[in-house]
């Protein structure tokens, strides 16, 4: 990077759209460049912050050069079983759920988890809120228990009262990516948030595709009172890679209460005397569903483990 700098004159910007090797980036002035990765090793994510530049003086299209260090990496799992990058310097995790299609609260469990393990700040929004569903009585047990963990819940509605409004709130200041399963509404409260985001998209793959049809990884919308979302398709409904096995816990709160009154430290909360965690979940303290969620990705983690021993 010394060498290129010194024959080209580089600045500071940050990626606001993937396509592969081909990326739009933002300059400092809110100027939006086509880019090319320079080399075959050089590898970049929406929301990267990275270092680019003109080859010669008219160039249409911009070349990066550098990827500058990530404050925090949000990896899905590709078909192969392999974590790969989708998304990068996140801040918060946004998980939407909606009365229909019903919630799948191990699911809501692991996103909520991937956030931990991430360092992100996460919030759940119960879409749809206006429909006489969302008053029942399993969904509103299901959000209290995560308001006791200290995760804020927001009751919206992407196309009726109350609005998205809240949402729009809690994403000010923060880098959010919406998450969900299919159907609960990500899309509807993307385009109500930010309503030029399909005009902007369509925008930024003219630019960088050159006429080629691809297919838009992730791209980043600016919120009008701050904040920006990411919307990342591959990302809306993923699957957050596995820690190590010990590491698993980490991502419930609930479990990290209890763990420290465990009587050995490296506890995995399953079958070892005097578990704290065990024992909260068998007086009723601890909730079993959110339990039985942390032994699944727990036995999931060992087996992944076993199959890609060198990861």
């Amino acid at each position: 990077m010394a060498r290129i700098a010194a024959a080209i004159a580089t600045e500071p910007g940050q990626v606001v759209a993937s396509h592969g090797r081909l990326l739009e980036v933002e300059d400092e002035a809110h100027r939006r460049r086509p880019c090319r990765l320079h080399g075959r090793s050089l590898r970049a994510v929406c929301g990267d912050r990275v270092r680019f530049g003109f080859a010669s003086a008219g160039d249409a299209q911009a070349t990066v050069y550098e990827v500058l260090p990530r404050q925090s990496l949000l990896e899905r799992l590709n078909r192969r079983g392999e974590a790969e990058p989708v998304v990068a310097n996140l801040t918060q995790l946004a998980v939407v759920v909606a009365p229909a299609p019903a919630p799948d609260w191990a699911v809501v469990d692991r996103y909520l988890a991937g956030a931990e393990w991430a360092g992100l700040a996460a919030l759940l929004a119960l879409n749809k809120c206006d429909r006489p569903d969302a008053q029942d009585s399993a969904v509103t047990q299901e959000l209290s228990g995560y308001r006791s963990l200290g995760y804020p819940v927001l009751l919206i509605s992407a196309r009726g009262d109350p609005g998205p409004g809240s949402l729009e709130q809690a994403c000010a200041g923060a880098t959010s990516a919406l998450v969900g399963q299919s159907g609960t509404g990500k899309s509807s409260l993307l385009n109500a948030l930010v309503p030029e985001a399909q005009a902007v998209t369509r925008e930024i793959s003219a630019a960088t595709e050159s006429g080629r049809h691809t297919t838009t990884t992730a791209a980043l919308h600016h919120l009008k009172h701050g904040g920006a979302l990411v919307d990342a398709p591959g990302v809306r409904d993923f699957a957050p890679p596995l820690p190590a096995a010990r590491a698993v816990a980490g991502g419930f709160r609930d479990i990290v209460r209890y763990a420290s009154g465990c009587r050995f430290q490296d506890c995995l909360h399953r079958a070892e005397p005097d578990c704290a965690v065990r024992a909260a979940a068998e007086r009723g303290e601890l909730s079993a569903r959110r339990y039985e969620s942390y032994q699944r990705l727990l036995a999931l983690a060992e087996q992944f483990a076993e199959r890609n021993p060198r990861r």
